[in-house]
């Protein structure tokens, strides 16, 4: 049940990316200059009062933390993040390949 959570999470969140990129990629023909969406531009557009209070609770456990791990995280590209996080959801559902050769 757990692995099918992941995957099916995992497809999700690559559907996402794909659509991330076919609206980078559209806006980037448009501008005939490359653009890239970054995940804290969307989550500003998405909810703004959300990422103040992630900030406000990172930074309250760890400056740090904020400052040279989540940052940089969320300067990335969306597609890209969420392609990373969709593989890596898709590679711990993954159902593992029984050998022929295993005992049964």
């Amino acid at each position: 049940m757990i692995r099918f959570l992941f995957r099916f999470s995992g497809f999700w969140l690559m559907a996402g990316a794909f659509v991330a990129l076919v609206v980078d990629g559209t806006r980037s023909i448009a501008a005939t200059d490359i653009v890239f969406t970054s995940a804290a531009r969307a989550w500003v557009s998405l909810s703004p009062a959300s990422l103040e209070m992630a900030q406000a609770r990172i930074s309250a456990l760890s400056p740090f933390a904020w400052n040279a791990v989540a940052q940089p995280l969320l300067n990335l590209p969306l597609f890209f993040l969420l392609g990373l996080f969709g593989a890596l959801c898709l590679a711990i559902g993954r159902v593992p390949v029984r050998s022929p050769f295993e005992a049964a």
